[in-house]
């Protein structure tokens, strides 16, 4: 008869039972949720940056987007009347009061973006008649109550500059009613 060992049955230790071993169970466990929560707070981090990032493309593509566009129209019209004026090419808005009201950089994105889409027909004129009519301007930006969050923001003009064939406007924001 040849013995197969069967009737030897092998014991495998009870190290649940060792405070040792539970000590370490307990420790490589809770590790294991720290880690976790170290991982999500990274994640979110991350994945935070990564959306401002997005948005900021975005935003930038639209800008360029409508900019060709408004500068495509002005090409033909300026090649219509045969004139050599300088025009706006570039439209730059910064709001002064941010810290103040304690917006965060999305919500000064998004007002800026709604003060640009309200001036974005100055794309493509001419400086000079944007010099001789800045108070329309003025009064257009002026005149528009911007809303965000449930929250309603009026902006005064504070600076208009021209700069070559850039316009660029400080604006400080007011609390509306």
């Amino acid at each position: 008869m040849v013995n197969t060992g069967g009737d030897r049955v092998m014991h495998i230790p009870p190290y649940y039972k060792r405070a040792g071993w539970q000590r370490f169970l307990a420790g490589a466990f809770i590790g294991a949720i720290i880690s976790f929560a170290i991982f999500l707070y990274m994640y979110g981090q991350f994945q935070e940056r990564w959306i401002e990032d997005n948005l900021s493309l975005r935003s930038e593509l639209n800008t360029l987007q409508r900019n060709y566009e408004a500068l495509e129209e002005s090409k033909n019209k300026l090649d219509e009347q045969s004139k050599k004026e300088i025009t706006v090419e570039e439209i730059e808005i910064s709001i002064e009061n941010e810290k103040q009201l304690k917006l965060d950089r999305l919500i000064v994105h998004t007002l800026e973006q709604k003060i640009l889409d309200e001036i974005n027909h100055v794309i493509g004129q001419s400086t000079n008649s944007l010099s001789e009519n800045y108070q329309l301007l003025t009064a257009a930006i002026e005149n528009k109550t911007l809303h965000e969050d449930n929250f309603s923001y009026q902006a005064v003009v504070k600076n208009l500059f021209i700069i070559s064939q850039r316009l660029v406007i400080n604006v400080e924001l007011k609390l509306a009613n």
